[in-house]
């Protein structure tokens, strides 16, 4: 049964998305702001974060920060707001969908079972994966152990930056679409649009530093991964 926690300062909302969801089969908890939320996944596991961005005591975003230093629950955050800002700082910080209040619970709900389905396919192709290490000059992506180095600095990319570098690295050379990007990385049935992978080269390209040049835009096209420097 999969285990969502539900993060919301609203009563009417985790009430009502709790029920639905347990109709559905889903084990849920809910969470009264973002302290409640860390507190919980301190002491419990979760399949799903859904977590909303202003709540009392502590904000979702910092919530999702203070997460990612325990575990690696994937997250869902909700916002009254829609200004690309918010949804670039979420994807910063290792959100893993958006999505804009007033939702659809039936929405939620097919967006939450695409981010579970795509990380059990991870989990049951991790052991079938070869040591798999890219360089060039002083950078170093280490696919199989997920570790990208800068100059001899560890990366701190979100879980979503990591599979869109190894994709790219893996596909070196190759022009890739965005819809090729959607597919590939965040799966076929992914909700959002062209604007999720252009958010998330940008934020991957602050990160790779020197190298940011690597990651080459095609006008009209989408991307390509190179050693350029």
């Amino acid at each position: 049964m999969p285990r969502i926690l539900i993060a919301d300062d609203e009563n009417a909302i985790r009430v009502g998305f709790k029920e639905y969801a347990e109709f559905l089969g889903f084990e849920v908890t809910e969470a009264k702001d973002g302290m409640e939320a860390v507190s919980f996944c301190r002491e419990h596991d979760f399949d799903v974060i859904i977590m909303d961005v202003m709540m009392p005591r502590m904000d979702g975003f910092t919530a999702v920060k203070e997460i990612k230093k325990i575990k690696d629950i994937p997250v869902l955050m909700l916002s009254a707001r829609s200004e690309e800002y918010d949804k670039l700082f979420g994807f910063e910080v290792g959100v893993d969908d958006y999505v804009t209040k007033p939702f659809s619970p039936k929405e939620v709900i097919a967006r939450i079972n695409v981010i579970i389905n795509r990380n059990n396919t991870k989990t049951e192709k991790h052991d079938d994966l070869t040591h798999d290490i890219y360089t060039f000059n002083g950078l170093s992506v280490d696919i199989t152990a997920r570790i990208v180095m800068v100059d001899g600095v560890a990366a701190e990319l979100t879980p979503k930056e990591y599979d869109l570098l190894f994709y790219m690295v893996k596909n070196k050379g190759i022009a890739l679409s965005r819809e090729k990007l959607l597919t590939n990385v965040w799966g076929f049935d992914f909700y959002g649009d062209d604007r999720t992978v252009d958010t998330h080269i940008k934020t991957l390209r602050m990160n790779l530093g020197n190298y940011k040049d690597c990651v080459v835009t095609l006008r009209g096209v989408g991307y390509r991964f190179e050693d350029r420097y």
